[in-house]
């Protein structure tokens, strides 16, 4: 069960945002808490949908391929600098580094890695892994690059850093360019860095480009000898695309080992054949959709826990000039972000596809599961449901029917919604949208696409695409380690804003929240900024749904040690009993 972090005093704030927790589930010892004697071996099999099949496996991930499930395989096999908790706080005992320290300015960060981390061939994880992998990630953020890392425009990444370096085999010293607010730089900027032994990967120190094209070239070949070098507690044995990815313990892990002799992540074809697999236990991990929740007294021996990820859930709109029709100078008016809001019914989304199992979300943070970071006054949408006043508020604004569609100055509000396929209540959450929007004169038609696909709109294909819904299933977006600041996401130079938004205003509130100062002043103007994204919609906000994690009742560990910062399991943490 998740803790709800409960802090009023600034001095005791500043130390949950920074420090790590002495308390936290992931570093304990496994214990039955109650349930049967636990057993050392077995195989837990967790379900991965046909939306979700990894295909990145080097630890620094592309843009294209910054998804939840490549995250998940990449963390098994490689440890973080930091890590966070479930309470969203930093966790130095699942990280590499054993202490982050600043100086006064906070320009200057001193990074202890613990010496206690070794790679699976014995030989330490140092500080040149790291400068080798920021190495790559500046490589990365290259104009000209085979590939763009995903973290460009997050932490100031690549513009505010100025220097990492060595200073012996455990202390790595991060420059950068201007003070900063320590809790975000931390979280943004070094939590970026997941680093890989540079003895396996440097293979041409001297040619960046060529050595991104290396990496690319085995990216997607976890079984390739390089991939048999790692410090995180698994190691890949087996797969088969499209199939399974099987692991095994990493004996040489220095962290809390397993006891399961293998994990596997199997391919589901759809929900339903998910849910039959489970139902069978074919699998003893995984999720219930919400289409099947009403199905779930047949799974009479599993478990079912809702889990909320710290994040987000959106809609974009393409705000590119370049997007058809002249939709993108009609997203560009806040008046039409207004009134498509006003068409976005939340209460009946929750309760009729989510059952329940949502929450509304009117901002750039879900306000589950709690954390310090969600600005109170949010309580309450500035947007509530009502089409008849999104309808007023567009003709009031010079926006008048023709043949039936909202239009001005020659531009009508018509476009195509493409969401992501597999999932009904995404399909259900469409067409609801496409009715209600109706009432407003707005006219939608809708386009399926699988995931994989989805992701891959953005303002490079600007042209493309007028409006897409990526990830209805489990959330939009997920800040891992990150602090909420939203550069990466809404600044107009950010590597995901996808939709091309572009205020001024917004881009100062979002450098504000990078700027120094008490814990007061910064939470300050994170609120700002959030208030700010609430009434002025970068996106359209829709509810954040839970995931519904499902597992075997004698498979334990599952929801205790799910990591909500990330989405992500914590499979080594996980062990199983004779008995429930």
């Amino acid at each position: 069960m998740r803790k709800v972090l409960a802090l009023t005093s600034s001095s005791l704030l500043l130390g949950a945002l920074l420090a790590g927790c002495g308390t936290n589930a992931a570093q304990s010892s496994n214990s039955s808490t109650g349930a049967g004697h636990p057993i050392h071996g077995g195989t837990a099999v967790i379900a991965l949908t046909s939306q979700q099949s990894p295909n990145w496996f080097f630890p620094l991930r592309s843009a294209v391929t910054d998804t939840v499930t490549n995250e998940q395989v990449e963390l098994m096999m490689y440890k973080p600098l930091i890590a966070v908790n479930g309470h969203d706080q930093l966790d130095y005992q699942r990280s590499l580094a054993q202490s982050i320290t600043w100086n006064a300015a906070g320009d200057v960060y001193t990074i202890k890695l613990n010496p206690k981390w070794h790679w699976s061939n014995g030989t330490p994880v140092t500080a040149a892994d790291v400068v080798f992998s920021w190495n790559v990630m500046k490589a990365a953020s290259n104009a000209s690059a085979p590939w763009t890392f995903w973290g460009e425009g997050f932490g100031g990444f690549p513009s505010l850093w100025q220097s990492v370096t060595a200073k012996g085999p455990y202390t790595v010293v991060v420059k950068i360019a201007a003070p900063r607010n320590p809790a975000w730089f931390v979280r943004n900027g070094l939590g970026q860095i997941i680093p890989a032994p540079a003895s396996v990967w440097d293979k041409y120190p001297t040619n960046m480009t060529e050595e991104l094209h290396y990496i690319a070239s085995l990216a997607n070949s976890p079984l390739n000898s390089v991939y048999r070098v790692v410090d995180g507690p698994y190691k890949l044995s087996a797969m088969s695309p499209n199939n399974f990815w099987t692991f095994v313990p990493n004996k040489a892990y220095s962290g809390h080992k397993s006891w399961l002799s293998k994990v596997m992540y199997q391919y589901e074809s759809s929900p339903s054949s998910e849910f039959a697999a489970l139902k069978t236990g074919a699998i003893n991990a995984g999720s219930l959709p919400p289409s099947l929740m009403t199905s779930k007294a047949q799974l009479t021996s599993d478990t079912e826990v809702p889990e909320y990820a710290i994040g987000f859930n959106y809609i974009v709109p393409n705000q590119n000039t370049a997007a058809p029709n002249g939709i993108g100078k009609a997203f560009q008016q806040l008046p039409v972000r207004q009134a498509l809001q006003m068409g976005i019914d939340q209460k009946a989304i929750i309760q009729d596809f989510y059952h329940g199992y949502a929450v509304a979300d009117d901002t750039t943070l879900a306000p589950l599961p709690r954390t310090p970071f969600f600005n109170p006054a949010l309580a309450k949408s500035p947007y509530a449901f009502n089409p008849a006043a999104g309808k007023a508020l567009l003709e009031k604004n010079g926006w008048h029917e023709v043949g039936g569609v909202m239009t001005k100055h020659g531009i009508p509000l018509k476009f195509t919604l493409i969401y992501a396929s597999g999932s009904t209540a995404g399909t259900d959450l469409a067409e609801l949208l496409k009715s209600d929007w109706a009432q407003e004169g707005i006219s939608v038609s809708l386009y399926a696409e699988p995931f994989d696909e989805v992701v891959t709109h953005g303002a490079a294909n600007a042209s493309s695409w007028a409006m897409i819904d990526w990830d209805q299933s489990v959330g939009g977006w997920t800040y891992g380690t990150g602090y909420p600041s939203g550069g990466g996401l809404f600044a107009s130079t950010g590597s995901e804003n996808m939709g091309s938004y572009d205020n001024q205003r917004m881009n100062q509130l979002i450098q504000a929240t990078y700027a120094p100062g008490t814990t007061a002043q910064t939470l300050h103007n994170l609120y700002a900024y959030e208030s700010y994204a609430a009434r002025q919609l970068p996106v359209l906000f829709i509810p954040d749904p839970a995931e519904i994690l499902v597992h075997s009742k004698t498979l334990h560990g599952v929801s205790t040690y799910f990591d909500p910062a990330g989405a992500l399991f914590l499979p080594n943490h996980w062990w199983f009993s004779a008995t429930p």
